[in-house]
């Protein structure tokens, strides 16, 4: 069943290209059904060959179009046949990749679903669901991929979805802005991409995974640290880490449905996969920088997240600090504890954006917190599935959040005690703003009464404008229970419930043998767990008091600094715009005065050349015998002078 594994991208992407014909035809909702059930047909092929992956013989060996090892690789073309470099278009099925796709085609699915109702009335329906097709397409393409060329064929597609995505309602100049920003920011990693697949090549001699694996030991410490640094900077740029997370929480100008799939569930964690995924190459030295990377983003984006008083907002910060987690959980060598999170969130914040999504629709493109309240007796559906997520998110068992992030901690306390304080900090403060969010738009008393007019509203592309808070279509509201449902027992994919098996960390043992394996005795685990969920408690308990019984001065809480994110993304518009502006107009200008003017030099040079010895080409026949006479005479001359003659 394996075999089938080509069928996974191929399915998005012949959505992608009925919908480039037929979709204004189809029109609403056919185009949207389209793509949902592309959609849904990728999942079942990707469950297909899931199942024909566990009944591979693991004792065999693999190989092109082979079977083996619990892995496959299925070869759809030679691609670049240039002297040494042979990169095949080929798709690698392993329990690394099948883990990934297993959830971007079933979160994606129900992304899809969801989109069927909130995208109702938008005049560029066809279109939205042709990207993301093309988006889906693009993702398992990314994760798929056997080497490192059909990898970046993926990350460069989902880049241009984004920015496409991102912008869709183009004609708000903030829109505009953002989808620029992620683009731009994203290339900054793309660098880092591109550079160290050079450097593998150049090193190694190959750019697939699996020779990459084997070949890993041969990499001197200098050069595995250099590739790894420069992975990392790839990640940072696609995963939003320190210092280029700036694209994400303005990303949130795009549809919900949008925010939900790409920043939340699928994209940003691609960063995640490639490390994983090039494990063996990553130096000792470049993992401590990827752990203080990630421990430093997860505290800063928590911190930012705690003022924000834009509902999807709070959840791009949430996003960026989980990450942020998932690159602590990389540096800590914990690859299986990173992967288990990035599974765990792709349910419980796609869920939570979905939520969110929810409440915009029912409240005609409202997203102020402030003017929300008391939402549960009008979007009870909503409102219970929207706990859901934030207990998980927030850490409290037996909910999935609980075990990943317990996992990370565990793992980053194995390292170094300081890493674990800033993650048990940054989890404290996650229970704190989830709780904040969650009683501020649920909660409390109503507050959107007096502003019926959408305050701030993207287009009226949503069906819910002019009328009262209401709770959405089945459309939206099924795709809520389901992941509300995943986000309470996805914790149970790395739990040896059925049989090992099914756990998580021996199913990615074949790929990710040097994961770490926690040494810690187990009463200290017990106590790491028990800290950690107070810690939770700890931060829900102050929420409720500060926003349910009124008992804290909440203005105290929202200082500026917080709200604008350390004027981090200011300071850093403020310099692109002001020195790196100057800066690039310097380097336009010396390419124009310098380069430009030493290639216009020698087309000068060469064309008073021609000019001189033009008169030599005149197309008459005397003038040319004469040269020959002319000629001879002076070789005659030469040869006697010599003495040759």
């Amino acid at each position: 069943m394996v075999e089938l594994a080509w069928l996974i991208p191929a399915l998005p992407l012949a959505g992608f290209a009925v919908l480039l014909v037929a979709g204004p035809r189809l029109g609403e909702p056919g185009a949207g059904w389209l793509a949902t059930t592309a959609s849904a047909l990728s999942f079942l092929f990707t469950a297909i060959t899931f199942v024909g992956l566990l009944g591979l013989d693991a004792a065999t060996d693999g190989g092109a179009g082979g079977r083996g090892g619990r892995w496959y690789v299925s070869t759809l073309f030679e691609w670049v046949p240039i002297g040494g470099l042979d990169v095949d278009a080929a798709l690698l099925v392993d329990p690394l990749s099948m883990t990934m796709a297993l959830f971007v085609t079933g979160v994606g699915t129900l992304i899809h679903l969801y989109s069927v109702g909130y995208m109702a009335g938008d005049p560029r329906y066809s279109k939205f669901f042709l990207y993301l097709n093309l988006f889906l397409f693009s993702m398992l393409m990314l994760v798929l991929g056997e080497n490192l060329v059909v990898t970046f064929l993926g990350w460069e597609g989902v880049g241009t979805c984004s920015y496409l995505l991102i912008s869709f309602w183009h004609e708000r100049p903030a829109a505009a802005v953002a989808g620029k920003k992620a683009f731009v920011t994203n290339r900054v990693g793309d660098v880092g991409f591109m550079v160290a697949t050079f450097l593998l090549w150049t090193t190694l001699g190959t750019v697939s995974y699996t020779a990459l694996a084997a070949a890993a030991p041969a990499l001197a410490p200098g050069t595995a640290t250099a590739v790894s640094l420069l992975l990392l900077l790839a990640a940072a740029g696609k995963s939003a880490q320190l210092p280029l997370y700036v694209w994400l929480p303005d990303a949130m100008e795009g549809p919900t449905p949008v925010s939900a799939m790409v920043h939340a569930a699928t994209m940003v964690t691609a960063g995640v996969y490639l490390l994983v995924r090039l494990n063996p190459v990553l130096s000792d030295t470049a993992l401590v920088v990827i752990a203080v990377v990630g421990a430093a983003t997860a505290l800063f984006a928590a911190l930012a997240a705690v003022a924000q008083h834009d509902i999807k907002k709070v959840l791009a910060y949430s996003t960026v600090s989980q990450l942020g987690f998932m690159f602590l959980a990389i540096g800590s060598g914990a690859y299986v504890a990173a992967m288990f999170h990035v599974v765990t969130h792709a349910f419980f914040k796609g869920l939570l954006f979905l939520g969110a999504g929810s409440v915009i629709h029912g409240l005609g493109d409202e997203q102020d917190m402030r003017r929300m309240g008391a939402l549960r007796a009008v979007m009870p559906v909503t409102a219970a599935t929207f706990v859901v997520g934030w207990l998980a998110i927030a850490g409290v068992p037996p909910l999935s959040g609980f075990w990943s992030k317990d996992e990370i901690l565990l793992a980053a306390w194995e390292l170094h005690w300081s890493l674990w304080a800033v993650g048990l900090i940054t989890a404290v403060l996650t229970a704190y703003y989830m709780s904040r969010q969650t009683f501020l738009v649920f909660f409390g008393g109503r507050r959107w009464d007096d502003h019926a007019d959408g305050h701030g509203a993207q287009p009226a592309s949503v069906e819910s404008a002019g009328v009262g808070p209401h709770e959405s279509p089945a459309t939206m509201t099924v795709p809520l229970v389901v992941l509300a449902g995943a986000a309470v027992v996805g914790g149970a994919v790395n739990l040896p419930l059925v049989g090992d098996w099914l756990v998580l960390e021996h199913f990615l043992a074949p790929v990710l043998a040097d994961s770490h394996h926690f040494a810690s005795p187990t009463g200290a685990k017990l106590t790491l767990a028990l800290v950690a969920v107070a810690a939770a408690l700890g931060g829900i308990a102050f929420a409720v008091r500060a926003w349910l019984q009124a008992r804290v001065a909440t203005e105290r809480l929202e200082p500026l600094l917080l709200q604008n994110a350390f004027y981090v993304d200011a300071a850093v518009s403020k310099f692109v715009g002001g020195p790196g502006n100057a800066a690039f107009e310097a380097a336009a200008s010396a390419d124009r005065r310098f380069v430009d003017g030493a290639v216009n030099g020698i087309a000068r040079l060469v064309r008073l050349l021609g000019e001189a010895v033009r008169p030599l080409q005149s197309g008459y026949l005397r003038h040319y015998a004469s040269g020959v006479a002319v000629g001879a005479v002076v070789l005659v001359v030469w040869l006697v002078l010599s003495g040759a003659w």
